[in-house]
């Protein structure tokens, strides 16, 4: 599913502008936007995080010799090229002429570290398309023009052409947090669009879609000698069915062959999801991920590994207290196997390397600084070169994000600056952790702004999307999130209760069927842990979150009263209507068991609107009105009962926006209602 909360991947890339707000009092204690009082705190916040200039995506050459990123927003990017050994002396390339300002992303070294391949629009019609340049003064060319939109891009191991994912015909991204049209005509047998992996010779030429039509892909890799590719994919419509995908090999000229369907399989992998699909060194085994997710992108669980030719999987990290989430194979011999990979571990992330022997495995952390690695949300984006040299987008609470470099095992530097002089005008951050019913428990909690210990202050506790998701310590960028909120005074705890990435299969695992209870019991008693510890007014306690994290809103709201305010953003409160109201209904299965026809009382005592004579809690409830993930009429039930009931709400719909929200006036009013109810009802004195 779709339900982590994704709202940061247009924010980086835009410019928001302010808009002041503040609440006047109006009927039924309800509370009601007044855009014509200035509220200066909220805006300094917001100008404040737009400075931010965000680094989109990095790259180390295969001989370690040199290093290129990304920098820019989403209308205007470079690459920037350096050698490792002296960043500083970088060159940028553009595709476009003279002062022209165009995209330039996803940039791909060849094997031989001579040429990178990249998607441009400096075109003479701002379409997209492939160009390649040599990195020894050399001024990119065309090399194919797109007529669709492309994503993955990468070099075939014999350098001899380039692969990539292509939607042909599409403007933009086809994923569901994107707008949905309004429903017209006969549902459920509109076109669905492909997403195929084509190819083009590296000297130019037609591009070829080598995998079938119809059939979905979702990431890929090639074999070593490059005569054979391995996939991830399901058939029509993509965002749907990925919860059910296989695993296929296949020749560049052949035909798919699905060598695993976690659905036909025993184990432990059974009816699970697979990602990061990785050949063997000598192309006779895949290695991949498998586990509970809710989206696909947004990876965690057990390192599996699987016959080249198909076969039983092997669960190869059983029973780890730690969640994998990018792998990178490095070496294999008759006795032993050594990866990389990132893992998730009470709430930090980390680069280990991971050696197997027999039916033993062995971490050995690498790295744990910066707190947080490619973006600040995924663990994904690491780069490798041939010789040992890493590269990676970094950052934290406490550091604006830059590119770091250097060789595993040794300390890793920032190797640009192009954010040092961004302070956190925020508090600082603390992990905690706790015990509740036999489980191992760990938040992140931020401290209000000039914080003073003789002072009590409100908490806002801010749940995670996913359920399977963590919140990890990373730097913000302008939108919807936990950070802002101390900036303005309050203490934030975001808890990964049972259910979250970090803790194992089994803690993932541990809220199947069981959506609000468990973890919510976690929460509170991460609640009380911090409590017992620091000034926390326990009468000015909210909560907020966005997807899951809207529905934990709603749903705790129903069982307790601790929480005096809440928002919830683009929640669910009936889980039984929400099955046939929502457009990637196949993730259900693996969390609840049934489908709603076949187990509807699984779904029925989760639903927040079961309850709801329960509810006291004033609370704002946003959404957009072109949500095909958790749907608006979603909320528009939460609030109507709410307010027939009398208490104190609001409801916003946002015309046009989907599951993340990509319009920037939007993000910011989001982040400025959120902020300023807290304000109104549960006030921070600073």
């Amino acid at each position: 599913m779709r339900l982590a909360l994704r709202m940061h991947i247009a924010a980086a890339s835009l410019v928001f502008l302010a808009a002041p707000l503040a609440f006047a009092q109006a009927s039924h204690n309800h509370v009601t936007p007044d855009t014509n009082i200035h509220n200066a705190k909220i805006e300094r916040l917001v100008q404040h995080l737009q400075k931010t200039a965000y680094i989109r995506a990095t790259a180390v050459s295969p001989d370690g010799k040199m290093i290129l990123w990304e920098q820019g927003g989403q209308d205007s990017s470079k690459i920037f090229l350096a050698p490792l050994t002296n960043p500083s002396a970088a060159t940028t390339i553009s595709a476009c002429s003279g002062a022209a300002q165009g995209i330039a992303e996803q940039a791909a070294w060849s094997p031989d570290s001579r040429q990178i391949a990249f998607f441009s629009n400096c075109t003479p019609d701002n379409s997209r398309a492939i160009f390649v340049a040599p990195i020894q003064n050399g001024r990119p060319t065309k090399l194919a023009g797109l007529d669709g939109y492309a994503h993955s891009l990468m070099w075939a191991p014999n350098g001899k052409y380039l692969s990539f994912i292509y939607v042909k015909g599409a403007k933009g991204p086809v994923n569901a947090l994107a707008p949905t049209p309004p429903p017209a005509g006969v549902i459920g047998e509109e076109k669905a669009r492909d997403q195929r992996i084509a190819t083009v010779s590296a000297h130019g030429g037609p591009i070829r879609q080598i995998t079938p039509a119809g059939l979905y892909v979702y990431e890929f890799h090639w074999a070593p000698d490059a005569g054979k590719l391995t996939y991830v994919a399901a058939p029509l419509p993509g965002d749907d069915n990925w919860w059910t995908a296989k695993l296929y090999t296949q020749t560049p000229n052949g035909k798919p062959y699905a060598i695993l369907d976690p659905g036909a399989v025993s184990g432990p992998l059974h009816g699970l999801q697979i990602a990061v699909p990785r050949f063997s060194p000598d192309g006779k085994q895949i290695a991949f991920i498998g586990g509970l997710m809710s989206d696909q992108g947004v990876t965690g669980g057990d390192l599996y590994i699987i016959p080249a030719g198909g076969g039983q999987p092997r669960d190869v990290t059983p029973g780890t207290h730690l969640t994998v989430s990018w792998i990178h194979w490095q070496n294999t011999t008759p006795t032993r196997d050594t990866f990389l990979v990132t893992t998730i571990h009470a709430g930090a992330p980390s680069i280990q390397r991971l050696d197997l022997s027999g039916d033993t495995y062995h971490f050995q952390p690498l790295m744990t600084e910066p707190e947080s690695i490619g973006n600040g949300h995924l663990l994904n984006g690491i780069s490798l070169s041939n010789n040992g040299k890493v590269a990676f987008i970094g950052s934290s609470y406490s550091s604006a994000p830059e590119v770091y470099a250097g060789t595993l095992g040794q300390p890793l530097t920032a190797i640009t600056h192009v954010n040092s002089n961004l302070k956190p005008i925020w508090g600082k951050a603390k992990s905690v952790q706790w015990t509740n019913e036999g489980f191992h428990v760990q938040g992140w909690l931020l401290y209000p702004a000039n914080y003073d210990p003789n002072q009590h202050y409100p908490l806002i506790v801010y749940v995670h999307g996913g359920p399977a998701y963590a919140n990890m310590p990373h730097w913000p960028y302008a939108g919807y999130g936990p950070v802002p909120f101390s900036a303005l005074g309050y203490f934030v705890l975001m808890p990964n209760p049972r259910g979250s990435y970090g803790e194992g299969e089994h803690f993932t695992q541990a809220n199947r069927r069981d959506f609000g209870y468990g973890d919510l019991r976690d929460i509170l008693a991460g609640v009380d842990t911090v409590e017992k510890q620091l000034p926390i007014d326990n009468n000015r306690v909210g909560i907020t979150g966005w997807s899951y994290g809207g529905f934990m809103t709603m749903f705790a709201i129903t069982q307790t009263h601790r929480f005096h305010a809440a928002v919830a953003g683009a929640g669910l409160s009936d889980w039984k209507s929400y099955y046939g109201e929502n457009s990637i209904d196949q993730w259900m299965i693996p969390f609840f068991g049934a489908s709603v026809y076949d187990d509807p009382g699984v779904y029925a005592k989760s639903s927040a609107i079961n309850f709801i004579k329960n509810a006291k809690t004033p609370t704002l409830v946003v959404v957009g009105s072109n949500d095909a993930e958790c749907p608006a009429p979603q909320s528009f039930e939460f609030w109507h009962a709410l307010k027939t009931l009398g208490v104190p709400t609001q409801l916003v719909v946002y015309p046009g926006e989907g599951h993340g929200f990509y319009k920037p006036a939007d993000r910011v009013n989001v982040l400025e209602r959120a902020l300023a109810w807290f304000q109104h009802y549960m006030p921070a004195q600073n």
